[in-house]
């Protein structure tokens, strides 16, 4: 059934159009991605589809019978209003019902006419049709079971609306939205401050659901798995695709290799028809010259397909570390409680670790705590040789606002790079032109994440720490991001909610709860399948085996809390323990930067020693570093 027409609209600001002339059809059940660069004018259709704005000229023509709907921006929620009563309100009509066959119960309880009585009952019957068609009986269990998927807790159902953070106010409109399920539902970004869990949810139950839905998301993943169409907003115009993300991606490249080859044959074809019409325009073959001159006049040209902007980001080729960057024993860290306990791990050089985990479960602490920006409450952290590390704060609070972009790019107190070569590093990161002599706080969130992405560049560390790194970015952006990273010849840990991205980079996931944590190599595609894998082996009651405890190496279980362990090493102060590391760790440093000498290389009788030296170093320190775990656990 077609709910929605749209036919040649156009809206423009200014000099510019943000979309012209565009066209398309709206089906029952459709679940359409629209995606396009940052700017481009996704939101302003959507405003302009939902009435809330209006096109310069086209018609929109929405079906008799459909309801269309936008998830609200703006939070206006009444004092007391509680998240529950917000939520209920988008199922007012429902609740209506409830009262209205309520009252018909009770007067057809007191009707002694038969006539009457009949007419109540006829009432009453295609009332109860309509709430058991909508599953209304069910209505206070979906109510929970939305708010839980978005990730309320039952304690704060009765919580004033008012006082919940920005985040949780959005949720809340975006619960209210799927639970009031117009015939069309326009999503702007649903997935934004929803963490992996509820994302999870959030897809199964719009898949699931008969409602029409008409979505804008950087999500990939999220595309992936809900949309069955594309319409894709570009240059303003549009172009629509069958099935998701993925499909559209390779249609749009096989699509755009036959517009190339069109257009170079158009070329071909123009070019001998001039020639033709300029040899013979003047002479006995003039009448085929002047017509095929009319026919080269009325000929529709192929343009040449449109491509996003491309980016060449580059994070450069960094120093070496050492072999391993950073180890990690027994940290634990939180504020009011911990938010993670005795985590332990060993980043090895060109690692790219994913840290993901529900809102609020420490993951920000723990990147800020492996850097000792601050300090763990127990444990050890130790770092590798020749480490020079960058940060990439999601607040993006390393790019000073009041600095003009090219110079919040340049590394502290460097003022040997040139203006010139900061303005070509920041293009490689698409901030061009006149753009990098404005101020930072003058720039929209895209760009200032760009802009962070280029000062990161700038420093040349060979560790990254990134919070975040795709928030505010479109599509293409991620894309060129992702790129960079995997040809970064570093070692990155990052925090991300993005699942394609984390699928595309990771070599490891550490996934952070409330309750636990756990480290498992592969991607994120390996992380999922594992889980699958567990929780099945759970239901049916068997053990998981061990190729898969190779997989999740759980760290930090109750199990291993509770174990007895033996004293291995003799009794020793920690502290004791702690100076002889060090020292070892700087004869180590020392020995390896011995073995880079061409002085030591040349003379092989004392490059046997140094290298003999070395692996004998490396040995005791492993021996010391398990003194001190053990000395850390059982003194």
């Amino acid at each position: 059934m077609n709910l929605l027409s749209v036919h040649e609209i156009s809206r423009q600001f200014d000099s510019e159009p943000v979309f012209q002339n565009v066209s398309f059809e709206v089906y029952s059940n459709d679940k359409i991605g629209l995606i396009g660069p940052n700017g481009c004018g996704k939101t302003t259709l959507l405003s302009c589809l939902a009435n809330k704005d209006y096109p310069d000229k086209g018609d929109i023509e929405l079906a008799n019978t459909a309801e269309i709907a936008l998830l609200e921006q703006e939070t206006d929620f009444a004092p007391n209003e509680t998240v529950l009563d917000v939520a209920k309100s988008g199922l007012e009509h429902l609740y209506q019902l409830q009262d209205r066959s309520q009252n018909l119960a009770e007067k057809m309880a007191e009707e002694k006419d038969a006539n009457q009585l009949e007419k109540l009952h006829k009432q009453f019957d295609a009332i109860q049709q309509e709430l058991h068609y909508k599953n209304a009986f069910q209505i206070d269990h979906l109510v929970e079971e939305v708010l839980h998927g978005l990730g309320f807790l039952t304690s704060e159902l009765d919580k004033e609306a008012n006082l919940l953070s920005g985040g949780q106010q959005h949720r809340l409109l975006l619960a209210k939205m799927l639970l009031r399920s117009p015939s069309i539902m326009l999503l702007d970004e649903p997935t934004n401050h929803l963490d992996i869990n509820a994302t999870q949810w959030l897809e199964d139950y719009l898949s699931k659901s008969q409602v029409t839905i008409i979505l804008v998301s950087h999500d990939r993943f999220f595309l992936d798995r809900v949309t069955n169409r594309i319409f894709e907003l570009f240059n303003s115009r549009l172009a629509a695709f069958k099935g998701n993300y993925s499909a559209y991606k390779k249609q749009r490249e096989e699509r755009n290799k036959v517009l190339e080859k069109t257009y170079e044959k158009q070329q071909d074809l123009i070019a001998r028809t001039e020639e033709f019409i300029r040899k013979n325009k003047y002479g006995q073959n003039h009448a085929q010259a002047s017509d095929r001159e009319k026919k080269l006049a009325r000929i529709e040209q192929v343009e040449l397909p449109h491509n996003y902007e491309t980016y060449s980001m580059s994070f450069g080729k960094p120093d070496r570390t050492g072999d391993w960057v950073l180890d990690v024993a027994n940290v634990s860290n939180g504020f009011d409680t911990l938010l993670f306990e005795k985590f332990s791990t060993q980043i090895l050089r060109g690692q790219r670790i994913g840290i993901v985990g529900p809102n609020g479960c420490g993951k920000t602490t723990l990147l800020r705590t492996l850097m000792e920006e601050i300090p763990a409450q127990s444990g050890l952290i130790r770092w590798g040789t020749g480490v020079k590390l960058a940060y990439f704060d999601q607040k993006l609070s390393g790019v000073d606002p009041e600095l003009e972009v090219v110079e919040a790019i340049r590394p502290p107190n460097d003022l040997s790079i040139t203006a010139a070569r900061l303005r070509s590093l920041l293009a490689r990161f698409g901030i061009k032109g006149d753009m990098a002599f404005q101020k930072v706080s003058m720039l929209s969130g895209g760009e200032k994440s760009k802009v962070a992405l280029a000062r990161l560049s700038a420093l040349n560390a060979n560790v990254l720490f990134m919070d975040e790194p795709t928030n505010h970015l479109d599509l293409w952006a991620r894309d060129a991001l992702e790129k960079t990273m995997k040809e970064f010849e570093g070692t990155i840990l990052f925090v991300s909610h993005d699942r394609y991205f984390l699928d595309q980079l990771a070599t490891n996931v550490i996934l952070l709860t409330p309750e636990r944590w756990y480290n498992y190599e592969g991607n994120y595609s390996d992380f999922l399948l594992f889980q699958k894998n567990q929780l099945s082996e759970n239901s049916s009651g068997n053990q998981t085996d061990s190729s898969k405890e190779e997989i999740t190496r759980p760290k930090n279980s109750e199990e291993k809390k509770n174990q007895k362990r033996k004293r291995k090493y003799p009794y020793r102060k920690v502290e004791e323990i702690e100076n002889d590391i060090a020292s070892e760790e700087e004869k180590l440093a020392q020995l390896e930067a011995d073995l880079s000498s061409p002085e030591v290389l040349r003379d092989g009788i004392r490059a046997k020693q140094v290298s003999k030296d070395f692996e004998g170093t490396k040995v005791r320190l492993e021996s010391l570093y398990e003194h001190w775990e053990e000395a850390s656990e059982l003194n």
